[in-house]
């Protein structure tokens, strides 16, 4: 499931996508908000590709590789997934970016692909995106969306802000 936006490919999780995400996720500064700076090793990101392939067989969406157009390279990942990855829970929208391409606008143009996407042809009327509360950016990202704070919650196993969007 391919998503375009002006600058953006957004693409399903392919093997393809793995040097694009190794990049993020063996970045310490990119991995602080999402895993305390502990990045993956190459064998748990191959592994979360076939996670998420197989979360789009089961669900038809999950997380997409952000490409940009111009150069063909990846930039980041985003997705639409159920919260804190519970079945039931609420969608969550979410994102993240390799370093070169913080303050560019990438991941509102993104989420905002994915949240016309949930409306489209998932259905939702309700979305919630969550980051760590020192996370400024994110929570930036999630007020030109026009989400509203809604709480501290705690959800994998930290405790994160949330916005939410009622649609």
């Amino acid at each position: 499931m391919e998503l375009e936006t002006t600058r953006l490919r957004l693409e399903s999780f392919e093997l393809a996508h793995f040097d694009g995400l190794r990049a993020m996720e063996s970045d310490p500064e990119i991995m602080r908000y999402i895993s305390n700076g502990v990045v993956k090793t190459p064998e748990e990101t191959l592994t979360s590709i076939e996670r998420v392939q197989s979360r789009w067989q089961r669900y038809g969406f999950s997380w997409w590789a952000m490409r940009e157009k111009e150069s063909g390279e990846i930039v980041g990942a985003c997705c639409l997934q159920h919260l804190a990855n519970q079945d039931g829970a609420p969608l969550e929208i979410g994102w993240r970016l390799n370093a070169n391409y913080h303050g560019k606008g990438f991941a509102t143009e993104a989420a905002q692909a994915i949240v016309k996407f949930a409306v489209e042809k998932v259905g939702v009327k309700y979305l919630v995106a969550v980051a760590d509360p020192e996370n400024a950016a994110s929570q930036k990202v999630m007020q030109r969306l026009g989400m509203t704070y809604k709480a501290i919650e705690q959800h994998y196993d930290v405790p994160c802000v949330v916005y939410e969007l009622h649609l």
